[in-house]
């Protein structure tokens, strides 16, 4: 049987990639509906190839979700507006194919929660997450010693040496993937990397200590994870995000794809190396956040989205965004992740804490 699919955030790169893997897969799956925030013609464009239809606007995606019924939702929104499609999509009993990091970030102690109570699945969309899941499989979770997330560098992984001057246009170019503004910015900051070692605590129930980062330009290993007795597996393939999002529409099944096979003996090296977290301090932002827990991830990821906008807006310069978030995380007191009324609370306060800060923030 065909498995049903939702497809949030049609238009971004998630969304438009899902959509090639349904329809390389004729028979395989069956899309339900698909929905954007905005861009009504290349929503309703998908919409047309698939033959479904199509919701636009501010809650085109929980209506997306609470009027359709299907096995799998795959949320591929931005930012916190992704939250309550999800957890609607756990009601309903659907598995989650979980693309959007603040999801689990600003509360993966709320949604693991709900998805244990339903007996649904979170399933990892982003490639590293996507690696460790695959490298796991068949595995007890007391045989996972420690997971070690892979990072490309993003476009300043050497130059600029200082980054305060750094414009929209360069922290846009990504060596390696093509995604949308804001995760191409926290690409640039690594702020993304420091959200997914809060996402892969909360994926595969492994404390965040045991969560390390290495940078590795090429994006061929994706993620590695190394087990009890001292083995170390890890997932490779060509830096093509349909391979994840492929795995988890049609898990636990593997499907055949015509995509290019990894060739090592042309890539000749791969290299690996520690991030230079005093030029990225967004990592230790991120650890510290975990360290606090509770809302502190979400005060954080709340403030990171707002000083991106910022930035994107060209209101403030680009080391602005870490200098935000670490203002809003002291002026935020931690509190429990225990519903959506206390992360929607703590949205409001790391905005209200973000305002305060901005109007002291070097611009550009």
């Amino acid at each position: 049987m065909s498995k049903r699919v939702i497809i949030l955030g049609v238009t971004g790169s998630i969304g438009g990639n899902a959509v090639d893997v349904v329809l390389s897969h004729p028979g395989e799956f069956q899309v339900a509906a698909v929905s954007a925030l905005r861009r009504r013609e290349e929503c309703e464009a998908a919409a047309k190839r698939l033959g479904v239809k199509a919701y636009i606007g501010e809650d085109a995606a929980l209506r997306a979700v609470e009027e359709n019924d299907a096995d799998v939702c795959l949320v591929a929104t931005v930012g916190l507006s992704g939250l309550k499609p999800t957890l609607a999509a756990i009601e309903k009993g659907m598995d989650v194919a979980l693309a959007t990091k603040e999801v689990l970030v600003m509360a993966g102690e709320l949604v693991r929660r709900r998805a244990e109570a339903r007996g649904v699945r979170i399933l990892p969309v982003d490639s590293e997450h996507s690696a460790v899941f695959q490298c796991i499989q068949g595995c007890e979770a007391d045989e996972v010693d420690r997971i070690t997330l892979t990072a490309s560098g993003g476009p300043f992984l050497d130059e600029p040496a200082d980054l305060s001057a750094v414009t929209v246009e360069q922290a846009l170019r990504h060596p390696r993937w093509r995604m949308g503004p804001k995760v191409t910015v926290d690409s640039a900051t690594m702020m993304n990397k420091g959200f997914e070692i809060v996402e892969a605590s909360w994926f595969f129930g492994v404390p965040a200590g045991r969560i390390d980062v290495v940078v590795h330009p090429e994006s061929v290993v994706h993620s590695l994870v190394t087990m009890a007795d001292g083995a170390t597996l890890a997932q490779l393939s060509p830096p093509d995000m349909r391979v994840a999002i492929q795995y988890a529409l049609s898990w636990p099944r593997r499907l055949k794809s015509e995509r290019a096979r990894l060739d090592l003996a042309s890539l000749g090296a791969l290299t690996f190396r520690a991030p230079d977290e005093r030029r990225f301090p967004c990592l230790a932002l991120a650890r510290a956040a975990i360290a606090a827990g509770g809302l502190a991830p979400a005060t954080m990821a709340a403030a990171d989205e707002l000083a991106v906008a910022a930035f994107l807006a060209g209101r403030i310069g680009f080391m602005d965004i870490p200098r935000l978030v670490e203002r809003a995380l002291g002026a935020v007191p931690p509190g429990a992740c225990d519903s959506e009324e206390a992360v929607r609370a703590a949205v409001g306060a790391a905005e209200r804490a973000f305002s305060s800060a901005s109007t002291t923030a070097t611009t550009k």
